[in-house]
């Protein structure tokens, strides 16, 4: 069986009013940021590549967070996608024009009606859940 691997992060601006980054992709789907591993990256290093290709942001990770989907993407594939919490610095939101045809940050619950994927729904509650301290 063929194993894949992602990683990228929710990313969120704020501190008690936080919105939450959501990417609609040239495929259609809202999504959280994320991309593939490449060659011999850390999930880190390949999370902050995949937020400045997509985004053109720069990133603060916060300690702690780390969430695991795992699906299957035929009967002989399956895909492993890491997610961090991350904290987007100040500066625009520059989107990569072959796979994210727009991004905007939005209050948690129009972020999670966003969402294309349960499991990205899912991923995020479990962010914003953390930074409340639970």
């Amino acid at each position: 069986m063929k194993q894949e691997k992602s990683c990228g992060a929710v990313l969120f601006r704020g501190g008690c009013n936080r919105t939450y980054l959501i990417l609609h992709s040239t495929r259609g789907h809202h999504t959280l940021c994320k991309g593939h591993v490449e060659s011999d990256e850390t999930e880190h290093e390949t999370a902050v590549r995949e937020i400045g290709e997509e985004t053109g942001l720069r990133v603060e990770f916060i300690d702690g967070f780390r969430e695991v989907i795992t699906y299957s993407l035929s009967p002989d594939r399956v895909k492993d996608v890491v997610f961090f919490l991350a904290k987007a610095l100040d500066g625009p939101v520059i989107c990569q024009p072959d796979e994210v045809a727009d991004a905007s940050f939005l209050p948690l619950e129009q972020a999670l009606e966003r969402l294309t994927h349960t499991s990205d729904r899912e991923v995020l509650s479990k962010a914003d859940r953390f930074l409340q301290g639970g």
